[in-house]
């Protein structure tokens, strides 16, 4: 199933560098655009880690990712990344740039 909340190709392409895992046991047990979908809807959502849909992974390794990359500075770094082709899209100044 699909949610407005997910990424298109495009968007995952853009910040699909920073999930990339090259190392550890767990290297490819789940998919990491759905993990970051599923971190998208329940911020979106507002909803309970417990409440995340069942065509989610598990709430618990949702949690979990998501707990890593934002530890790790990965989360932030994606998001700003994100953040950075919209205003470039939008033609938009960076904050500090439109103040006089």
């Amino acid at each position: 199933m699909t949610y407005t909340t997910d990424l298109t190709d495009t968007q995952w392409k853009l910040i699909e560098e920073f999930f990339t895992v090259t190392k550890g046991k767990n290297l490819q047990q789940h998919n990491k655009r759905d993990l970051v979908n599923a971190v998208l809807y329940r911020n979106k959502a507002g909803c309970q880690w417990r409440l995340l849909p069942s065509d989610f992974p598990n709430y618990a390794t949702v949690w979990s990712f998501y707990r890593r990359a934002v530890k790790k500075g990965v989360w932030e770094k994606a998001m700003d990344k994100m953040v950075q082709k919209v205003r470039v899209d939008a033609q938009i100044v960076h904050q500090s740039q439109a103040i006089v």
